[in-house]
């Protein structure tokens, strides 16, 4: 999730665990605790992209890394904060470690919870930025920060902030059951042969839904919206492996087909070759547009090869959002 959620989760989680002790250090270690595992980000300074990519929601978003790192935060803070004990401040960042990769698992890019085991839990039921799951938390956790340390109403808010946002993220769940299965007889009543169908909600909400399907040649991407009243139609994105050739058995190439476990598709635009990761959509609510979230240009030198990410403009999301509300309200 985005780190605003994450702060909002830590310092709920902060505040849970030692707020009746410390009172609004709690929810301020918390919140610190929220942070830290998404700092695996600078790691893109220092490598190249696909091993930055591989980096993103590994160790630091793991049960090994919470049972390490832990102790360690908590023994460091619990020379500067007195109030409590070191064994109380460890349990701290113990659960602000764990909620975070926990929370991240429900969404589309997952995360590598058993780490070092090649596990990546994605359950893809809410996007990394959902206001309806962020918003009436936060709210509570300021609220929270108003009332007085260990009262009945301080507790109260807090587990109100933690019920909702955790009300809401099993609601998604059960809205992404509904959608697959309008999915599920859409393709059935086209008459559509597929081997394998993945849906996720679309940014922002959790009203308007995607599906990537795979068939032999190609990729179909649909969307339906629970507002919907017209049948689901689906766009056609050819998988283009071929155009790869060689670099089909290039280590970058075989790492970055592992890591969208095949949801890819290859173009080529102006003699340039694009690899295109399918499992975060499209910068548009066209699904025949093939313009993809996630793009990567492979650039062969001589016998190296570059990889790097698209640049999204902010231009592109700007337009985005105006249709992408147009969309949620139904066809």
């Amino acid at each position: 999730m985005d780190s605003v959620t994450q702060i909002v989760l830590g310092a709920a989680v902060g505040q849970a665990v030692l707020g009746s002790k410390v009172g609004n250090k709690a929810l301020l270690y918390g919140a610190i605790a929220g942070t830290i595992p998404d700092l695996d980000v600078v790691s893109r300074f220092f490598v190249d992209t696909v091993t930055a990519l591989e980096f993103h929601r590994g160790f630091t978003h793991s049960i090994l890394f919470s049972v390490l790192f832990a102790p360690l935060f908590g023994w460091l803070v619990s020379k500067r904060e007195k109030e409590a004990t070191w064994r109380e401040w460890s349990w701290l960042f113990f659960f602000g470690f764990l909620t975070h990769p926990l929370l991240d698992a429900h969404t589309t890019w997952g995360t590598q919870l058993f780490w070092p085991f090649d596990l990546r839990l994605a359950f893809k039921n809410i996007f990394v930025v959902d206001p309806l799951y962020t918003l009436p938390f936060l709210l509570c956790c300021i609220l929270v920060l108003f009332k007085k340390r260990g009262t009945p109403a301080r507790r109260r808010l807090n587990n109100i902030g933690l019920l909702l946002s955790s009300s809401y993220l099993l609601l998604t769940l059960v809205i992404k059951g509904i959608t697959f299965l309008k999915f599920e007889k859409a393709l059935k009543d086209q008459q559509i042969p597929y081997t394998e169908i993945q849906t996720k909600p679309a940014p922002l909400n959790a009203v308007l839904w995607l599906a990537n399907v795979a068939t032999k040649d190609a990729f179909l991407i649909g969307d339906y919206s629970l507002f919907d009243s017209k049948a689901i139609s689906f766009g056609k994105h050819p998988k283009n492996h071929h155009l790869l050739g060689d670099l089909a058995n290039n280590d970058k190439v075989k790492r970055l087909i592992k890591l969208t476990n095949g949801w890819y598709t290859v173009s080529q635009i102006e003699g340039k070759l694009y690899f295109n990761d399918l499992r975060f959509g499209l910068l548009s609510t066209d699904v025949t547009k093939q313009a993809y979230v996630f793009s990567f240009l492979l650039d062969q030198t001589g016998e190296e090869l570059f990889i790097t990410e698209n640049k999204k403009r902010p231009a592109d999301a700007a337009g985005l959002l105006g249709d992408l509300w147009q969309r949620i309200q139904g066809n």
